[in-house]
C-alpha cells in the first residue's frame, strides 16, 4: 500500500489550502483515513480522521475550520483547511489504517508541508 499526499504550500493567515491523498494497493474496504501533523520540535498529532462509513473526528483546534472528506471509489482523502493560522504550520501526513481479527495495518504518506505566514 502506498499513500501520496499533495496540496501543501505557503499561505497567509486567514487563507485556505486543500490537501489530497491518494491510496493505492491492496486496501481493505473497511478502514479509516486521516491526517496528522508534526510541527518542528513537537510530537505528531492527529488532525482529522474519517472512516469508510463517513464518521469524522477532529482535534479541537481545527474544528469549524477544517473539513475532512473522502472518495471511497478512488481511495482518496481530502482535507479542506480554511481560516488558517500560523500555528497550523506543520508537515502534514496522510494515514490509512484498518484491522483484521489478527493484524493491525497502519500506513503513512510522505508528508506535505503547510506553512502559514502571519
Amino acid at each position: 500500500v502506498q499513500l501520496q499526499a499533495s496540496g501543501g504550500g505557503l499561505v497567509q493567515a486567514g487563507g485556505s489550502l486543500r490537501l489530497s491523498c491518494a491510496a493505492s494497493g491492496s486496501i481493505f474496504s473497511i478502514n479509516a483515513m486521516g491526517w496528522y501533523r508534526q510541527a518542528p520540535g513537537k510530537q505528531r498529532e492527529l488532525v482529522a480522521t474519517i472512516t469508510s462509513g463517513g464518521i469524522t473526528n477532529y482535534v479541537d483546534s481545527v474544528k469549524g475550520r477544517f473539513t475532512i472528506s473522502r472518495d471511497n471509489a478512488k481511495n482518496m482523502v481530502y482535507l479542506q483547511m480554511n481560516s488558517l493560522k500560523p500555528e497550523d504550520t506543520a508537515l502534514y501526513y496522510c494515514n490509512l489504517k484498518w484491522s483484521t481479527w489478527s493484524t493491525r495495518y497502519d500506513y503513512w504518506g510522505q508528508g506535505t508541508q503547510v506553512t502559514v505566514s502571519s
